[in-house]
C-alpha cells in the first residue's frame, strides 16, 4: 500500500466522518471499503467522507464511493463527499458523479 495513504475516523452522534489522505488506488480503495463496511455493520449509516487531502482517486475508489452511496440510500442513511481536493472534483466531474456524491 502507498505510504502516504491514511484514513482517520471521527464519530459524532449523528454521523461518522472519514478523513481520506493520499492516493486512493485499487489497493487503498479496499482499505476504504473495509472501514466504511465496518461503520455500516455497526449501524452507522450516515457517512461523510472528507477528501480534502486526497491526491488521487482511482476507478476502484469511485466504485467504493458509489457502493456505499447506494447502501446508505437503501438503509435511509446518508453518504456524501465533503471538501474534495481539486483532483477529486475533476475525477468526479469527468464521471458525472459530482452532483451525486458532492455536498455543497
Amino acid at each position: 500500500m502507498n505510504d502516504d495513504f491514511a484514513i482517520t475516523e471521527e464519530k459524532t452522534d449523528d454521523a461518522t466522518r472519514f478523513y481520506v489522505k493520499g492516493r486512493v488506488t485499487s489497493v487503498s480503495a479496499n482499505v476504504l471499503r473495509h472501514k466504511l463496511n465496518e461503520s455500516f455493520q455497526m449501524g452507522r449509516d450516515n457517512i461523510i467522507v472528507n477528501m480534502m487531502e486526497t491526491t488521487f482517486l482511482s476507478s476502484a475508489g469511485i466504485r467504493v464511493l458509489l457502493m456505499f452511496y447506494k447502501r446508505a440510500k437503501e438503509s435511509s442513511g446518508s453518504f456524501y463527499v465533503e471538501s474534495p481536493s481539486d483532483n477529486v472534483v475533476n475525477v468526479l466531474g469527468l464521471t458525472a458523479l459530482d452532483e451525486l456524491l458532492l455536498k455543497e
